[in-house]
């Protein structure tokens, strides 16, 4: 039904736009052990990456379906002074090569856009992996960072990105992975939280519903 599944899509935007108008404290930061502290409900995952993503910085996009994601990239691109944008991922290309110019140098790029292996809800991190085309090297060398990722991908924790990556590969795990929490940043130089020193100064996640079912 068409119109029950708008609903609940509105739904979710609205969960979200209220969870980023009125944040509220991480949770209780235990480590990642075989129990999990935060057991958000499946529908609310969404919403728990949206809130914990945005307050480490990153931009986040929700998106109802491809065509909503390239209409929203293409009113960040017009308002963005960017020109050089670099994607090699094979399912980039095919998404975007008939939309936006890809640019093959990469140390000459404003924007890298990649996609991802999995993404944490409960700590807003992005995770990447050696499997992937040039994940690791676009993610870190470029400016900009745009992860185009889909609500699939959603897991409550590392502890589940790990399983999923153990059971997605099976014996070819991925000779490294990559967890990017918002942009670049250190506390290192004169005590000082500097961000985009040693990679993005901007990371912007689109999430695309792949889940009719929400």
């Amino acid at each position: 039904d068409t119109m029950a599944t708008s609903k609940a899509k509105e739904n979710i935007l609205k969960k979200i736009r209220q969870a980023l108008s009125h944040p509220v404290p991480l949770p209780f930061p235990q480590s990642e052990g075989t129990q999990s502290v935060f057991h958000p409900p499946a529908d609310d995952s969404t919403v728990v990456f949206a809130e914990t993503f945005t307050r480490l910085q990153g931009k986040f996009a929700y998106c109802t379906d491809v065509a909503d994601m390239k209409m929203q990239l293409s009113l960040l691109f017009r308002n963005r002074p960017w020109s050089k944008y670099y994607f090699t991922d094979p399912e980039i290309v095919r998404l975007l090569e008939d939309s936006f110019p890809g640019y093959t140098d990469l140390p000459s790029c404003d924007v890298a856009i990649t996609t991802c292996e999995y993404l944490s809800a409960r700590t807003g991190t992005i995770v990447l992996s050696a499997a992937q085309h040039k994940g690791r090297t676009s993610s870190i060398y470029a400016p900009v960072h745009i992860c185009i990722a889909y609500t699939s991908q959603l897991r409550n924790d590392i502890r589940e990105v790990f399983v999923s990556i153990k059971e997605k590969h099976g014996n070819n795990f991925p000779s490294m992975v990559t967890f990017a929490t918002g942009p670049s940043r250190t506390a290192d130089i004169e005590k000082t939280l500097v961000t985009g020193v040693h990679g993005p100064k901007e990371v912007y996640c689109f999430l695309v519903d792949d889940q009719t079912s929400l």
